[in-house]
């Protein structure tokens, strides 16, 4: 920059942030998507390496990010067995594999992105974090919610449900963790940011598998889709939802998740839901994750929040936040303006919501809010200020072992006294 001064030049040297060096540990969807901000910010941050246990996923990486062979790895062990040569990892392997992966590469020196859920048990979770501040690194969890206009009330959307939670990875206790930890740890970080450090005392749940079992499959119903007789009838049709797709030409989320590892087109798409899960009738799956729960919570001086996940709505994913305060109430749905009514003037007024800076971005997931949650993580690397971070380790640990909490009382049958966490 050059600033003239009558008779002088003034130089000021702007420094630049530093080029944030990361490797992909999982390269499915979301590790594909946080890996986009090299694409759209190629002077901020670079992808040196990937390990996926699935060869085209890790050649589809390297391809489109001219990753080296020597940074290519089947097993993510692999790598944490190098000389540390990136600066950040971002974890996106499936829930149940967060944590060894995690508490590797943090005692090598790793920032970390790690996706959500932290960790599928207590005891997990608590040794991720405490393995993050024994080394010293960063560690962002990607509660992207805690990035975007907050919310309360979140609604799944029926085919998203059936797609990933009935169909997909996360339909299975045993394979992945409980829809309210899978789906939802980041509405309840949300809550949980709200109150401004009031702990919760008390929690109750409640909430079930609904409709996706053996005995609400109509008469006459195949086992996959498209062997069905009375799929034209069925709202869950895997031919409606991807085939019907494909040959609409669309081919992103979640028709490009069934294809993963190949081109998606209509060959395809029709082999995918002829062998694979995605086509199976969605009352002959072995899902067994609640499709509806509430949450009720009691924080500290009065303080009460309620919550709702419910997989039968019309909108995909949004979500709905309202706040009922002494002066005014608060409300925000998906990405309209967020309304405030006040009680003393009885007067409305909207805020807008400024989405500029997700224009020109592949990261325009969750309301722009992958965007906002990628930007704020390699900043704090680049600049060595976890401060940045909206979502560390400690303030995770505690939302999420409200969602422990939470689940437990639904599955007790009874309210659960929040332990003392100070």
């Amino acid at each position: 920059m050059v600033i003239s001064s009558s008779s002088k030049l003034i130089f000021f040297r702007i420094a630049m942030p530093r080029c944030v060096e990361v490797i992909i540990i999982g390269a499915g969807n979301r590790g594909q998507t946080y890996a986009f901000f090299s694409k759209d910010f190629p002077e901020r941050m670079k992808v040196v390496g990937v390990a996926d246990c699935r060869l085209i996923a890790r050649q589809n990486l390297q391809m489109k990010y001219s990753i080296q062979d020597c940074n290519i790895f089947s097993d993510w062990r692999e790598a944490a067995k190098r000389e540390k040569f990136a600066d950040a990892v971002i974890i996106a392997t499936p829930d149940r594999h967060h944590k060894d992966p995690t508490v590797a590469f943090a005692k090598k020196g790793y920032h970390i992105l790690l996706e959500k859920p932290m960790a599928v048990t207590v005891d997990d979770c608590k040794e991720i974090v405490l393995v993050c501040k024994e080394n010293n690194v960063i560690l962002a969890v990607c509660h992207v919610l805690r990035y975007s206009p907050p919310i309360l009330k979140v609604h799944v959307g029926f085919y998203h449900f059936a797609h990933s939670f009935v169909r997909g990875n996360w339909r299975n206790e045993q394979e992945s963790t409980f829809s309210l930890m899978a789906k939802s740890c980041h509405d309840i970080d949300i809550i949980n940011s709200l109150m401004f450090g009031k702990r919760c005392i008390k929690v109750s749940s409640f909430g079930s598998l609904s409709h996706f079992i053996k005995d609400d499959k109509p008469e006459g119903a195949a086992d996959r889709c498209l062997d069905c007789a009375v799929e034209k009838c069925c709202p869950y049709s895997a031919k409606k939802l991807y085939l019907e797709g494909v040959k609409n030409g669309k081919k992103g989320w979640p028709i490009s998740v069934i294809c993963e590892g190949s081109t998606v087109d209509i060959e395809s798409v029709t082999k995918a839901l002829r062998e694979g899960p995605y086509g199976r009738c969605v009352y002959e799956c072995d899902n067994d994750v609640v499709t509806h729960q509430v949450v009720n919570m009691e924080f500290e001086e009065g303080v009460t929040a309620a919550f709702t996940m419910v997989a039968f709505t019309e909108k995909l994913a949004s979500r709905k936040i309202t706040i009922y305060g002494t002066e005014g109430e608060l409300s925000s749905e998906g990405q309209d303006p967020v309304t405030v009514f006040d009680f003393l003037t009885q007067t409305k007024t909207e805020y807008p919501l400024d989405y500029s800076s997700i224009q020109n971005t592949h990261l325009g997931g969750h309301g722009g809010a992958d965007y906002y949650l990628m930007d704020s993580f390699i900043q704090a690397v680049a600049e060595n200020n976890p401060s940045l971070i909206r979502t560390g380790p400690e303030e995770t640990l505690l939302s999420h072992l409200l969602v422990f909490d939470a689940e437990r009382s639904r599955r007790e049958n009874r309210v659960v006294f929040c332990a003392n966490t100070e």
